[in-house]
């Protein structure tokens, strides 16, 4: 029975096959067709499939689709019922729209055909009245015009009557009224009215001004003035003083712009008699600065016909420089004269007078130096027995050449260009610059010999000269601030740019020839010290006795001549170098002296324990005081040797866990575990500055006693 049955269930399959391949093949004929009849193929194999025994689902099937069929009949009906009236509603709304828009189209042609037919007939009316507009203009203007006419001829002839009258006062008054008549009329289009009451003014101006002047020296005459050479008494009032005053009051600032000779003999005078009438009157005029202000144009033009005359002789143009600078500060000082008035200094600004006093400054400075480097103490301090004023040590040369800097700076600060100030900056570099070369080429002949007080001296110049260097860095930033203006966050790199130009190198060179020096030194002193220091590194570190059979410790013998050269070296150099190359010496010395230790010492020798303690104490009871002295805390300048000595005095129990610890870190390297790293075991002994491979060495070096 079971073979049957499935062959009938092969036939089965074959007859689903076959009917999978008609529907194919009707589908290529018709696509509308193929279309539905795949549809209805994949539905079949989805719900029913090859198996005959599934057929009992056709029943179900077909009343689902019956129903969906049913579900999907009444909602066309229902869609097809309700879009009629929809449409309806839509179209009636539409045509409502269409009659309001139309009838509003209406109005809308009538009210603009009402409003063009208006504006058309009240163009008329507006041309008409723009004619008499324009004409009622045109009137008021020249209406105007005559009116400015007759007030000036009205200010001319009160200007008449009033000097006729000798109402002087009431002249000037009328002349100020038309001056501010003058100024209503600058914005005016009126030229020959502008033109015309310009002249009027002036020729009033003109005439009220020489009967001012005519009074004014009638007055002074009386007061037995001006005063052409000091006072031999005092000046007995004249009978009419009252009287005098009272005309010398009526008489302000019109003449003081005329006053040529006064200034020194007239000073009390100025004070007691002009100023006091002007205070009264409330100008706001000095009367001291109004006399040098005419002063100067006399000295302005004697000075502007001079100095291209002395431009070929060097002597007379430096004493006429001096002269100028000298004048310019007793104006400045001794009679107030203001900074923001002009006074002679512009004349030596002219480029070819500037340039000219550029080239003797640098011809003068440079043979100043030429005779200070070759004098008999140019490198001794000539403050050398003062301790209070000879930090510095500069020797007396260095100190002659910032002296000629500092008169050429105080020679040009009152300059009122910036640039021309910057000009003599650039100068003041190139001498810089001269002079550093000067002291290399010294200290090239020196350098045999880098412990003598005349290489020192040659150092403590350069420092010297370096160290007011960066004032004059300073001062050209500052310069450079008031030439480029206050700078912003993106205008930063101006300034930066202008004092890297002008400084940088020549700083670079200075700090130079100091390090090259410096280096020097340090090695003549590291010299001395590692030969006295021979026997001190070849003693018997391994055999030495034990702390606890000596009663008492105490220096090493070997290294009394290291540590007495030491000492001997840093009070002998204390003495000759300024204190911040002496700060750098030290340091330097105590960074040297710790390589040397820890490399040609203690790697080079095997320590036992009374070794070990032995190298301990020469090192923190005798090494590190004899820097103690420059320094709290000088054991951290030895950070190798201090280290070291750590390592090498562990007691024997903490020696074997920190050696397992560094052996243990070896082998599991690489492998991740929770065992405290070799760092951290170091760092709980003190040791910050050595690698866990040193250490290692420093062990191996104490082997003899670990395998105890």
């Amino acid at each position: 029975m079971a073979a049957p049955m499935m062959e009938h269930n092969n036939n089965s399959n074959n007859d689903l096959s076959h009917l999978n391949r008609t529907d194919s093949s009707k589908s290529e004929s018709s696509s509308e067709d193929g279309n539905f009849t795949e549809d209805v193929v994949e539905l079949v194999q989805k719900e029913i499939g090859g198996d005959l025994k599934s057929l009992k689902k056709v029943s179900g099937l077909l009343e689902k689709l019956t129903l969906e069929n049913k579900q999907l009949e009444e909602q066309v009906l229902t869609v097809s019922s309700s879009v009629p009236l929809r449409v309806s509603a839509a179209l009636s709304a539409a045509e409502e729209s269409r009659v309001k828009l139309e009838n509003l189209l209406e109005k809308e042609r009538l009210l603009t055909n009402t409003l063009q037919q208006h504006l058309q007939g009240a163009q008329v009316w507006a041309d008409s009245i723009g004619q008499v507009l324009g004409q009622l203009d045109t009137l008021e203007r020249h209406m105007k015009y005559l009116q400015c006419l007759a007030r000036i001829e009205e200010l001319s002839d009160s200007i008449q009557q009033y000097l006729m009258t000798n109402s002087v006062w009431d002249a000037v008054g009328a002349i100020d009224r038309m001056a501010s008549l003058d100024m209503g009329l600058r914005e005016s289009g009126c030229s020959h009215l502008q033109a015309f009451l310009r002249e009027t003014l002036r020729f009033w101006h003109k005439i009220l001004k020489d009967k001012l002047t005519s009074d004014f020296e009638e007055v002074l005459t009386q007061f037995h003035w001006p005063f052409i050479s000091p006072p031999t008494q005092t000046l007995s009032p004249p009978a009419n003083a009252q009287e005098l005053n009272s005309q010398l009051e009526l008489l302000p600032e019109w003449y003081l712009t005329q006053v040529l000779i006064w200034m020194g003999n007239s000073s009390n005078f100025m004070d007691e008699k002009i100023q006091p009438i002007l205070d009264r009157a409330g100008a706001k005029v000095n009367a001291k600065v109004e006399l040098c202000r005419g002063l100067l144009t006399l000295a302005q033009e004697k000075l502007t016909h001079d100095a291209p005359r002395m431009l070929y002789d060097d002597a007379l143009f430096c004493h006429l420089v001096d002269e100028v600078l000298q004048f310019e500060k007793e104006l400045r000082g001794t009679h107030s004269y203001p900074r923001a008035c002009p006074g002679v200094l512009h004349i030596l600004l002219e480029e070819t007078v500037f340039q000219k006093w550029l080239s003797v400054e640098r011809k003068m400075a440079v043979e100043k130096v030429d005779a200070m480097l070759s004098a008999e103490g140019a490198w001794s301090s000539q403050y050398k027995d003062i301790t209070d004023m000879d930090e510095l040590k500069a020797p007396d040369c260095a100190e002659t050449f910032m002296t000629l800097l500092l008169v050429i700076t105080e020679r040009y600060r009152s300059l009122p260009c910036p640039r021309a100030q910057l000009s003599f900056l650039a100068l003041q570099k190139e001498l810089v610059d001269d002079f550093r070369i000067r002291l290399t080429q010294v200290m090239k002949e020196e350098s045999r010999q880098p412990l003598s007080p005349r290489y020192c001296a040659i150092l403590n110049a350069a420092n010297y000269i370096s160290t007011f260097f960066l004032q004059l860095q300073q001062a050209a930033v500052s310069v450079g601030d008031e030439i480029l203006g206050p700078l912003g966050v993106m205008e930063s790199g101006r300034l930066a740019s202008l004092e890297g130009s002008l400084f940088e190198s020549l700083l670079a060179l200075l700090e130079r020839l100091r390090g090259d020096m410096l280096g020097r030194l340090l090695d003549a002193v590291m010299r001395d010290v590692k030969e006295k220091a021979q026997p001190y590194c070849k003693d018997r570190w391994i055999s030495l006795p034990s702390q606890s059979d000596q009663a008492t410790m105490s220096l090493s013998s070997s290294a009394c001549p290291m540590m007495l050269c030491l000492r001997d070296h840093l009070l002998q150099l204390q003495q000759m170098l300024c204190l911040p190359l002496f700060q750098m010496f030290w340091q330097g010395l105590a960074e040297r002296l710790d390589s040397f230790i820890y490399e040609d010492l203690i790697l080079y020798n095997h320590f036992n324990e009374g070794g070990a303690a032995q190298l301990q104490y020469d090192m923190t009871r005798n090494l590190f005081p004899l820097f103690g002295h420059y320094c709290k805390r000088p054991e951290n300048f030895f950070k190798h040797v201090k280290e070291a000595c750590i390592i090498l005095t562990l007691k024997v129990g903490p020696a074997l866990l920190l050696c397992d610890v560094l052996k243990q870190s070896e082998e599991d390297e690489g492998i991740l575990n929770h065992q405290p790293s070799p760092e951290s075991a170091l760092n709980e002994l003190g040791i910050y500055k050595l690698a866990p491979s040193d250490v290692q060495i420093l062990l191996n070096l104490r082997s003899a006693w670990l395998s105890q």
